[in-house]
């Protein structure tokens, strides 16, 4: 089966926080709790994507990847607050847990380079929590680079060390 992408809709937006809650406690329970892990819940992570959605759809693109009609994936990107008006955020790849290795995140990054790409923006930057190798490893591949900034941010009741990274457009 061949996975397609389309832009996302509000109808989508339960799902992609079922993934999203699904996805972060495969890449996150070999170094994080599972007490940070239980919240959000998967209808919290829902009803976050549904008010997030609401403010930020006319800046922002959300990409929904589906596999014969089920939804295994999503990229979410914007204009990059912290930097020049000339670069975007690639806020989010996310993945169902059984779809990672089949070249779904890939096809999710080069479409929200391209889509950078086509609003006119030179650079992207991304932020990656600093224990997440498989994610560093991945954004590394395709041609993301550390730029030495760090931030601590709350996964849950975790707090965790996030490197940004970028690359040119």
């Amino acid at each position: 089966m061949i996975v397609t992408l389309r832009p996302a809709t509000a109808r989508d937006l339960m799902a992609v926080g079922a993934l999203h809650q699904r996805s972060r406690v495969a890449a996150y329970s070999a170094f994080l709790p599972a007490e940070a892990l239980a919240d959000p819940t998967p209808e919290a992570m829902g009803r976050y994507w549904a008010e997030r959605w609401q403010w930020e759809r006319d800046n922002h693109r959300m990409t929904v990847a589906e596999r014969a009609g089920t939804l295994v994936g999503f990229s979410y990107l914007g204009p990059d607050d912290e930097d020049d008006p000339a670069t975007g955020l690639l806020n989010a790849i996310h993945l169902d847990p059984a779809e990672q290795g089949r070249g779904t995140g890939r096809t999710l990054m080069v479409d929200a380079l391209d889509a950078m790409r086509a609003r006119g923006w030179r650079g992207a930057v991304l932020w990656v929590l600093q224990d997440n190798a498989h994610a560093r490893a991945f954004y590394e591949r395709g041609g993301w680079t550390a730029t030495g900034d760090e931030r601590v941010e709350a996964v849950g009741s975790a707090q965790t060390l996030q490197l940004r990274y970028a690359r040119r457009l």
